[in-house]
């Protein structure tokens, strides 16, 4: 049933005139007048009396008044509840690297929640691999990775871009005096890094490897705020995203410094299966993921 016509129709019959309705609609009477044709050609039924250039609803015709207001009310209300975040329900599954969890939800989280009451998050930290494989079989809704730039043309990418990495000092540390460090500089640091296997972690061991030199850390563990305060204290010294690390630079208390020679090549990205449906709560999410790229 095209709505449009039956707003027409309830202009007609409130106005009791074709030519006022046309002037209420913005429409020649013209217009006005075919439409009403056409519904009562799709409606099988006469809806106006049309006797000396006045009209009058039929029985029918008032029947299908009330109707129609019905129908312009109900369609209202679709669009209200389609609009109204509020209503906007269910669960997330998001599969994405530890070192985005603090990134990601720290500061912004509440707000969130806020805007979107009945959204349910439920996060999964693995590696990139076991992100598309969960992916695969449908256990998640959305991949964030941070790892060299992938493409599959299985998967849709809703954002990315490539992030810088930097060793950290402590702003005490004498190292934290010079623009950029080679690996000869730090050779008799203490090390805490992320665990084995994290993307940028693993491209600076491949780095390190082409020059003959093993990395040992003292400590090694994925909480990367953990990490900034260690460093902070003077614990060691570390290798992580600048965005992770940006706050504490920003107060001073550690400084980042660029390891000499060395492209790290990681990306943030933001994929799904190209067989997933989109559910409003799901695009929630992403528009919400896509405002920190």
């Amino acid at each position: 049933m095209d709505l449009k016509k039956l707003e027409t129709f309830i202009q007609v019959a409130e106005q009791g005139s074709f030519t006022k309705a046309a002037e209420k609609l913005g429409y020649t009477q013209s217009a006005v007048s075919f439409q009403i044709k056409q519904l009562e050609e799709a409606l099988k039924t006469v809806l106006f009396e049309r006797i000396n250039h006045s009209i009058k609803l039929t029985p029918k015709g008032r029947e299908i008044l009330n109707l129609a207001h019905q129908m312009i009310a109900l369609s209202a209300d679709i669009e209200k509840a389609a609009n109204d975040t509020n209503e906007i329900s269910g669960t997330v599954r998001i599969a994405m690297a530890d070192s985005l969890c603090h990134f990601i939800f720290w500061d912004h989280f509440s707000e969130f929640h806020r805007l979107y009451p009945n959204i349910k998050l439920k996060v999964i930290s693995t590696s990139t691999e076991e992100m598309f494989r969960l992916a695969k079989q449908n256990d998640i809704d959305l991949v964030f990775t941070l790892d060299k730039h992938l493409y599959d043309t299985n998967y849709i990418i809703v954002k990315e871009h490539e992030i810088n990495t930097s060793l950290i000092t402590s702003a005490e540390n004498e190292l934290s005096l010079k623009e950029e460090l080679s690996l000869d500089d730090i050779s008799g640091e203490p090390l805490i890094l992320t665990e084995k296997g994290m993307s940028y972690r693993q491209t600076f061991e491949e780095y390190a490897a082409k020059k003959s030199i093993e990395l040992k850390p003292i400590l090694e563990t994925g909480d990367t705020e953990l990490i900034c305060h260690l460093v902070e204290q003077g614990a060691g010294i570390s290798f992580l995203p600048d965005f992770v690390t940006e706050k504490y630079v920003k107060n001073g208390k550690i400084k980042q410094v660029r390891l000499s020679d060395f492209s790290a090549g990681i990306w943030i990205q933001i994929l799904y299966h190209h067989d997933k449906w989109i559910t409003p709560q799901m695009q929630c999410v992403m528009d919400y993921l896509c405002s920190f790229l």
